[in-house]
């Protein structure tokens, strides 16, 4: 069960009772415009990501292994595509959980990282075999 789901919708309203309480209707007023204008601030974060991840191919990152680095149970899908700067690659069905996705970067290395509910839950860094050391000389 999702806590975030039901704590956001009644702190809001403690807020506005609360503001209703100290100062009647300019109270809410105030208040409103506080919830407003944190709304706001969300959705233009939201929006920036976006406009960045449009720019870039899906599935594409500077550094895999920069980016296994940096990553830490419990992220947002939305805060690792922030990350990346790029959509990741869809690797489970639509709408099916857990969601999985891959980025890969140049050198052929990807992570794989798996979110349930929009939270990631584990991930899994894959890089190429090196061709010097998969095939040892014959002399």
């Amino acid at each position: 069960m999702n806590v975030q789901r039901f704590f956001i919708p009644l702190l809001i309203i403690a807020v506005l009772w609360g503001a209703w309480r100290a100062l009647g209707w300019a109270g809410v007023a105030v208040a409103a415009g506080g919830l407003l204008m944190w709304l706001l601030l969300h959705f233009t974060r939201l929006m920036t990501v976006v406009k960045r991840a449009a720019n870039r191919p899906i599935g594409w990152v500077g550094s895999a292994v920069m980016l296994n680095v940096k990553l830490k149970p419990g992220v947002s899908l939305m805060h690792v595509i922030a990350l990346t700067k790029a959509l990741g690659e869809r690797l489970s069905e639509e709408g099916a959980q857990p969601e999985i996705y891959r980025w890969t970067d140049n050198g052929g290395s990807s992570v794989t990282a798996t979110f349930a509910h929009g939270r990631l839950v584990q991930w899994e860094m894959h890089r190429p075999a090196d061709p010097g050391e998969a095939a040892p000389s014959q002399d």
